[in-house]
């Protein structure tokens, strides 16, 4: 990965684009960014390449596949040394439930964004959870209404 350059309009555009449909055809891009298809190519190889694009991936539908109630597990250890960290997070990482973990400041070591059915998934996702080497104490609360969930950055277009 080479050093990453600064951003010019037509590179934001390219990265918007991109975030909304990754399976946008060269000539579309190139049209929609109004440059030619060469110099569109060159543009996205170098964000790729400086790392501003990291790779193109489907998204799924949360919900479909894992559930629809979305719950914030604070989870505190009973000890902060790299063993127990690290064996706690291998252990999480294992866990279907958990969208995404955070090692945080704070009152609780960490913050992980999990998904659950229904309260038995959810009672069934907790009895493993504090199965995990090192939990001391766990703080739930479910979200009413999720509002955003961006895939990537929001990028607003040069003027």
């Amino acid at each position: 990965m080479t050093s990453p350059s600064p951003l010019d309009a037509y590179d934001l555009k390219i990265l918007k684009r991109l975030s909304i449909d990754g399976r946008v055809t060269w000539s579309d891009l190139a049209e929609e960014i109004g440059l030619s298809l060469t110099p569109t190519i060159r543009r996205v190889r170098q964000l790729e390449e400086t790392g501003y694009i990291s790779g193109y991936f489907a998204r799924l539908d949360e919900k479909l596949l894992a559930g629809g109630m979305i719950v914030f597990v604070s989870v505190t250890l009973e000890r902060q040394v790299r063993e127990v960290l690290d064996a706690f997070e291998a252990g999480v990482m294992e866990l279907p439930e958990v969208m995404s973990g955070f090692l945080m400041s704070g009152g609780s070591d960490y913050l992980l964004r999990s998904v659950v059915r229904d309260l038995d998934h959810y009672r069934r996702f907790l009895d493993e959870l504090t199965r995990l080497p090192g939990v001391a104490h766990i703080q739930s609360s479910f979200a009413l209404n999720a509002f955003v969930n961006r895939p990537s950055p929001l990028i607003r277009s040069a003027i």
